[in-house]
């Protein structure tokens, strides 16, 4: 590997990593209050990360919420010290998060790895929380129901300018709009629903990596391979639009015990990681945990299922804009999220006229002591970094010192 890639490769690796534990803050955060209300956007808590020279921003905005009733939602704004009220900031970058599980794995609750992994760039980072974390963790979140998570990130981003504004601070007309595995969902969703219904709003490139795009294909494929790396993922979509796709099946059609005697305590409490609760499940093997029903493409449980996910399947029934620029990134051999998204995303794009359209499904198998899906997001990463440097005409701003001295 030559130098330059292995750089590259190690910004990746930065990245990612950053992602797998919370970093804790220098003073604590109050949790919100346990009732959602209606309110204009406003700042909450200010919390400086010196080690990190980053402001983290917390802040409440009015959004919907998954039947499309007003609530008030949570997210944060951070700042690296490069970034002065008297200068421009280089642009904005929207990031929407990966799959969360505990509470205070939400960026309003501290999990800001990525965010200040983005200091030093000159772009200021808008993170929602998504309904069901941050001042809503008290409701169950609507895990991949991309249409409620992108209204929460869309709201957020025209919430946050305004703040930004009232604050002093000015930025160049670049938005970066980007996210990983359900961030990545969401961050297509974002631009679906900019197309349909936000004319004013131009996102300048639109970063996506192993996502789930295509849910009904996706039930499909881990029907057909019976397993799957991350079951606290499968367990979190099929609670998500049972509820908010009102099917009201009763959870004992879906699940086999422990599993469904423990919904409450692993999933709804918030307190544990999606890998805890896989460990918890303790089995890849969909059989093991659900029922004969749920595993049956033909049953009439899953015909209600596919109807329900169907109706929020990214790769069909949208017009996107032909000059959307977008880069896709998927791991061939990922088994938490099946390629077939991003090849079904691929060919709706490029059918529907998009110019402007990147796309990696390559294998590209295992990095030592990570997943094929986490190899994934590790190649996502480099592709992200590179594209941003070249669009806004800097040279890479990650320090690599802390990482050289572990090798």
């Amino acid at each position: 590997m030559r130098k330059t890639n292995a750089l590259w490769l190690i910004g990746g690796i930065l990245l990612y990593a950053s992602t797998l534990n919370s970093c804790s803050s220098d003073e604590e955060v109050n949790i919100g209050s346990e009732q959602p209300r209606i309110t204009e956007a406003h700042f909450t808590d200010t919390i400086r990360y010196e080690k990190d020279k980053t402001t983290a921003y917390n802040f409440e905005y009015s959004s919907t919420d998954p039947y499309g009733e007003p609530i008030t939602l949570s997210a944060t704004i951070t700042i690296g010290d490069e970034i002065k009220t008297g200068s421009k900031a280089r642009g904005l970058m929207l990031y929407n998060h990966y799959t969360v599980c505990r509470a205070d794995q939400c960026p309003s609750r501290g999990e800001l790895g990525v965010q200040k992994f983005i200091t030093g760039s000159g772009l200021i980072t808008i993170s929602p929380d998504y309904y069901g974390f941050g001042i809503t963790e008290n409701m169950h979140q609507a895990y991949c129901i991309s249409s409620v998570n992108a209204q929460a990130s869309v709201d957020a981003l025209m919430s946050a300018k305004k703040l930004l504004a009232d604050k002093g601070y000015t930025w160049d007309d670049i938005l970066f709009n980007t996210g990983y595995s359900q961030g990545a969902q969401t961050a297509i969703a974002v631009v679906r629903l900019v197309n349909q219904q936000y004319p004013d709003i131009h996102i300048t490139y639109t970063f996506a990596g192993g996502g789930s795009y295509d849910i009904p294909e996706t039930y499909r494929q881990f029907i057909i391979s019976g397993e799957t790396t991350m079951p606290s993922s499968v367990v979190s979509v099929l609670l998500a639009y049972n509820e908010y796709g009102k099917l009201g099946i009763p959870l004992n059609s879906l699940f086999k015990e422990p599993l469904l005697n423990h919904i409450d305590e692993w999933i709804y409490s918030k307190q544990y990681t999606s890998d805890q609760i896989d460990k918890k499940i303790g089995s890849k093997k969909l059989s093991d945990w659900c029922t004969a029903e749920v595993l049956d493409i033909n049953s009439n449980l899953s015909k209600r299922f596919m109807e329900v996910f169907e109706q929020d399947n990214l790769c069909k029934g949208w017009s996107p804009r032909s000059d959307d620029h977008i880069i896709l990134v998927h791991n061939k051999s990922d088994d938490a999220v099946p390629a077939a998204n991003t090849n079904n995303l691929s060919a709706f794009l490029k059918n529907n006229g998009v110019e402007y359209l990147r796309v990696r499904v390559e294998n590209f198998g295992n990095l030592p002591n990570t997943s094929a899906h986490e190899t994934g997001a590790i190649i996502f990463a480099a592709e992200t970094i590179l594209k941003v440097c070249d669009v806004l005409k800097i040279k890479i701003w990650i320090d690599y010192t802390q990482f050289m001295e572990l090798m």
